[in-house]
């Protein structure tokens, strides 16, 4: 059976051979290592990382491509369900996983969102995105892509672009460059509240081009921001993430 790509789950598959032995060679797998596989598809990546010493197991939200794994890959633990209503506490028992995935484009922010609040469970994630969010994801304060998806991804994990990868490594070809990026969750976002937080980011660069004291003025004053150390003059992309902790935790005690 032919197995075509469908649009509504943002499927391309990875056709690379050389760039697949580049993603599992990146991972550096020993044995013993709980290895999660979210979106495995065909199976591309699921080959290698099933001949390596791992404990695997897939999460594939296609009934069909579920089926066809489960057969190919008997050894492995197969979730047929979307991934973004699976519960990662799931995984809490046993040594922290590690995550891979080549992420659909459509459901890559929500799903990095959602695992970071489950950090304390995961050892490392190695995941391929469209070039454009892995460069949003480790950019630095005062450049054009740093922004919300910045402060929480490096608040929550160190960030670290390994490779880009062409559209020619997929069928069908994307429009688009993708890059494959390592998250190790650092465990440091444990004393600020994370909704208030989010509140600030998304109020401050919804306005990121406006100065911090017209983008923030709905969670603190002129006075309050001399206070922290800013400059009010200053914009929502020239703030470091200590300074938005800084923030939050201001307006967290005002409350």
């Amino acid at each position: 059976m032919v197995l075509r790509a469908r649009k509504r789950f943002g499927q391309n598959f990875l056709v690379d051979k050389g760039m697949i032995q580049k993603i599992v060679g990146s991972l550096d797998i020993k044995s013993g290592d709980r290895i999660v596989e979210i979106g495995p598809g065909r199976g591309a990546l699921t080959q290698s990382l099933s001949d390596s010493p791992c404990d695997l197991t897939l999460i594939e939200i296609d009934r069909d491509l579920a089926a066809e794994l489960s057969i190919r890959f008997p050894e492995a633990k197969l979730i047929n369900q979307d991934v973004m209503k699976l519960d990662f506490d799931h995984f809490q028992d046993n040594a922290p996983i590690r995550i891979i995935g080549n992420l659909p484009y459509n459901i890559s922010t929500p799903l990095l969102f959602k695992l970071f609040d489950s950090g304390e469970h995961i050892h490392d994630m190695h995941f391929m995105l469209q070039l454009e969010v892995v460069d949003r994801m480790t950019a630095l304060p005062s450049t054009k892509a740093y922004g919300r998806l910045s402060v929480m991804t490096q608040l929550h994990c160190h960030t670290e672009k390994l490779f880009e990868v062409p559209p020619q490594s997929f069928s069908p070809r994307p429009k688009v460059q993708s890059a494959v990026i390592r998250l190790t969750p650092n465990r440091k976002a444990t004393d600020v509240d994370k909704k208030l937080l989010e509140d600030i980011l998304i109020q401050a660069f919804s306005m990121r081009r406006k100065t911090i004291r017209n983008a923030l003025r709905k969670f603190l004053t002129v006075d309050e921001l001399e206070s922290l150390h800013l400059d009010p003059k200053l914009r929502p992309e020239n703030l470091t993430i200590d300074d938005y902790l800084s923030c939050t935790r201001f307006v967290g005690d005002k409350q």
